[in-house]
């Protein structure tokens, strides 16, 4: 009978002590919830945020890399691409124009510029002795409202015109008034022809196009480029009232992207470094700056020294991901979950890219909660069983 009464005795102690345990574990701090609980949430029916949690085996991984990119991915700039000319005067415009006449001439004596009959370019027609000459007019900037004024010539509307045109107004203008007139035109200053470069860039300011059709990246490149990489560098793109966003360092040159550019446009760079963080079962809560044009889940995970081999649950990795057009879109926001019990694991983490802001949590393993408090039981009653032995021994 006393045999049978000290075996319940144990056996209720053990009881209690298993229910101490247990309710001590839940009351016990801890980095973030376990695998299970990251699944539970987003089974449950009455989450005020729905997620999914999507396994990376696979298939998953197949149709995640045939997935276009989204965001600031590629094709956000070629949507701005326009057809447009940046030969137009415009106001504000500075003109260099060159009159040229044969024999007496309405501008009085002038330097001697050429001899008629040379078969030069733009030779004017006129017997062979005739002095041709060329007539200097100061640089004449093209008012308010889109016209220069030339002395005989009067008021010219040449706004949107081409310098060619300008040429012919102004001999349509002096014929009949001097002999043979022919003019040359050169725009030697066009703000109205010009884009701006801002933020980042080494020498921001006004750039003005040229019939050479100059594209986004050479702009970039005229202005001495960003001043971090171009792999950490947005470039804003703004015409016509529209603005889009791409990554520097994901722009081609010669694609779509590679706008060619329209007088007005406007390019501003804004240094915008991409980073990860890392929380749970990990070495260290931490913010890891990417530091590379491209990182993989596999190399993100070596950074923060991998799961925490005392309490992390390997089966349980989680990347979340906030893909604000997908969610604008209406579809909900996804968390991936790593299984680094299986092999085929490591050659998806390999290859899985990291996205700007990506959020990895390790689990902690479910076991974790119970050792803690089994340690903390050893710390508190440790000393007295010392004490009890010593007592014994003396």
């Amino acid at each position: 009978m006393h045999s049978s009464n000290s075996a319940r005795f144990k056996m209720t102690g053990a009881l209690s002590m298993l229910a101490l345990t247990l309710s001590g574990c839940a009351a016990l701090p801890s980095s973030g919830p376990t695998g299970r609980q990251v699944i539970r949430g987003a089974q449950a029916p009455d989450a005020a945020l729905k997620f999914d949690v999507v396994d990376l085996d696979g298939a998953a991984f197949q149709k995640l890399i045939a997935t276009p990119p989204s965001g600031r991915g590629a094709g956000q700039l070629a949507a701005l691409a326009r057809e447009g000319r940046v030969d137009r005067i415009a106001p504000g415009d500075a003109l260099q124009i060159n009159i040229y006449e044969v024999g007496m001439t309405l501008f009085g004596n002038s330097t001697q510029s050429a001899t008629a009959g040379l078969g030069t370019a733009g030779a004017v027609s006129a017997d062979v002795g005739d002095t041709v000459r060329s007539q200097p007019v100061n640089v004449v900037t093209v008012a308010s409202d889109g016209t220069i004024r030339l002395p005989y010539v009067g008021r010219l509307m040449v706004a949107g015109s081409t310098p060619y045109d300008v040429q012919r107004m102004i001999e349509q203008a002096l014929h009949g008034k001097s002999q043979s007139p022919q003019a040359l035109v050169t725009v030697v200053n066009s703000p109205g022809n010009s884009i701006y470069l801002i933020g980042d860039v080494n020498r921001s300011g006004r750039m003005q196009l040229t019939a050479a059709r100059e594209r986004l990246l050479d702009a970039v490149a005229s202005a001495g480029g960003a001043k971090s990489s171009s792999a950490d560098t947005v470039i804003r793109f703004t015409r016509g009232g529209q603005s889009a966003e791409m990554r520097l360092g994901d722009i081609r040159a010669g694609s779509g992207d590679d706008l060619t550019l329209l007088p007005g446009d406007r390019i501003e760079l804004i240094v915008e470094p991409r980073s990860f963080s890392a929380f749970g079962a990990t070495p260290k809560v931490s913010q890891v700056p990417f530091e590379t044009p491209a990182l993989s889940l596999a190399e993100a995970l070596a950074r923060i020294g991998g799961p925490n081999d005392a309490q992390a649950d390997p089966k349980a990795v989680f990347l979340f991901r906030y893909d604000a057009a997908a969610i604008a879109a209406g579809e909900p926001p996804v968390i991936y979950r790593l299984n680094l019990m299986k092999p085929e694991s490591y050659i998806i983490a390999q290859n899985f890219p990291m996205h700007d802001k990506d959020l990895i949590y390790i689990a902690n393993s479910a076991a974790n909660p119970v050792s803690k408090f089994v340690g903390i039981l050893n710390q508190l009653f440790a000393p007295l069983l010392t004490a009890r032995v010593l007592t014994r021994n003396n």
